[in-house]
């Protein structure tokens, strides 16, 4: 059973092999694909809503905390040209994310096995619907409640007008953090298909998850409690999904032999 199984393992990555500068080839084919990706959608997003206007979404939040007439201000001399740019790169990116990550996907593709190519494409599309949850969440959640709170704080003497250069670096960081930790369930159901963790080590873990979940919004969020929770109760419920997933994916994702020997057994 061993032989035949390395040997259909060998088969499906027959014919596989490149030489070194062919991998460079696809290497800078895969990354053009991407800076064409980023192309047109920085231009479409030029288009509509524009610089101007990605600015104006995003000063949402923290305009509702605002006197009506009152606006950001920018300090810098060249803030008001290259902060609106720096939005729209990073919104490209956002809006590029699942292509991008497709590119890195046929990158590697030649050399997965037939059942590891499989769950790649599922992870791609979750991973991106995760990023992209975890971006609108804080832009349609947190930043609202966030602002509230320090709001409450400021003096009657203090006029809050914040500089769009430090408002877009605190909110870009924010978007990246909830992004980011918003892919716990990924990391989990990986770290069981690739049998590096258990199921039960993971629940036998689950309070010291807690305390790290905690730890990490208190080092990548502002000093304030509500978005503190903001992150790490999200993290909290999204270990649990991936527990939960990580049974399900293992099974889907196990080769055609594996799955037979169990099913047999």
């Amino acid at each position: 059973m061993a032989d035949s199984t390395d040997k259909n393992k060998e088969d499906e990555l027959a014919g596989t092999e490149q030489p070194f500068v062919q991998h460079l080839m696809e290497l800078r084919d895969r990354l053009l694909y991407c800076v064409y990706g980023l192309v047109v959608a920085g231009v479409l997003l030029a288009i509509w809503p524009g610089p101007a206007g990605l600015i104006d979404m995003i000063a949402v939040p923290i305009r509702a905390h605002m006197p009506p007439d009152a606006k950001l201000i920018a300090i810098g001399v060249f803030s008001p040209f290259f902060v609106p740019l720096k939005v729209l790169a990073m919104t490209a990116v956002l809006l590029a994310l699942p292509w991008l990550m497709y590119q890195a996907w046929m990158f590697v593709a030649p050399g997965l096995y037939s059942h590891e190519k499989k769950f790649a494409l599922p992870l791609i599309f979750f991973g991106s619907l995760l990023a992209y949850g975890g971006i609108a969440f804080v832009q349609f959640f947190v930043l609202d409640k966030m602002f509230g709170f320090i709001q409450k704080f400021t003096p009657p003497s203090v006029n809050a007008t914040p500089d769009i250069s430090s408002y877009v670096e605190a909110i870009l960081s924010l978007y990246i953090a909830f992004g980011v930790a918003f892919q716990v369930p990924i990391v989990v159901m990986l770290l069981v298909r690739f049998e590096l963790v258990t199921i039960e080590k993971l629940r036998s873990f689950r309070g010291y998850f807690i305390v790290l979940a905690f730890v990490v919004a208190a080092v990548l969020t502002p000093p304030d409690v509500v978005s503190q929770l903001a992150l790490a109760i999200p993290m909290c419920l999204l270990y649990e999904v991936g527990i939960v997933g990580a049974r399900y994916f293992t099974k889907f994702s196990k080769p055609a032999e594996e799955s037979a020997d169990s099913a047999q057994s």
